[in-house]
């Protein structure tokens, strides 16, 4: 049975930076944002969902999916935001316990980055689970300028999930960025190697 290391973080946080270091090293990552989008495809189980609750105001000319304006449906009303955590949460779940359950049989260690690890409960599925965290702040500033929002879009997009402080006392290690790249990937490179200088406390 393969090792299963489990990988979140909050939007902004460097977790893609961390899975591409991984991805380099010759690891499997299974990225639960790339499953989505290919469930919102036209003809996946998730667009077939959201059409059949949004109607077709969400679907572009050329048939995908209007994502801005779906994001705006889902992250300004909570009734929304509640519906589309349940019914597409039970879609990739079943998703990602198939890819999980493929994986295990033949890599030795793999890992898979979901960004709501602890909120939607999948933290029973790992081995271990490292948590890519930031200040608040500095999470503020970076997703102000990585996704061109104002300072309340970002706070109401951080809002949508848990603190990272709140996860940070549920992870097994803790990989703090808020320093520089090749601080980070030290810390990833101790952990490889079964290091234990950044376990929490």
């Amino acid at each position: 049975m393969g090792k299963i290391i489990g990988i979140t973080g909050g939007i902004a946080s460097g977790k893609s930076t961390v899975t591409n270091f991984l991805r380099q090293q010759g690891f499997q990552v299974v990225d639960a944002d790339a499953v989505v989008h290919q469930l919102q495809k036209p003809g996946g189980r998730l667009f077939e969902a959201l059409v059949q609750h949004f109607g077709q105001k969400i679907i572009l000319e050329n048939g995908e999916l209007n994502r801005p304006l779906l994001a705006s449906h889902i992250f300004s009303n909570p009734d929304e935001r509640e519906w589309s955590k349940r019914t597409q949460g039970e879609i990739i779940r079943e998703e990602l316990a198939t890819l999980r359950d493929q994986l295990v049989q033949t890599e030795a260690i793999f890992f898979m980055d979901i960004p709501l690890l602890f909120e939607q409960d999948y933290a029973s599925w790992f081995n271990e689970t490292w948590l890519v965290y930031v200040d608040r702040d500095i999470q503020v500033e970076r997703l102000m300028k990585r996704d061109h929002l104002s300072k309340d879009e970002s706070e109401s997009r951080l809002a949508a999930q848990w603190p990272l402080d709140k996860k940070k006392d549920l992870a097994s290690h803790v990989l703090d960025n808020n320093g520089n790249l090749d601080q980070l990937l030290t810390q990833v490179r101790i952990l490889l190697e079964g290091g234990k200088q950044y376990d929490r406390d």
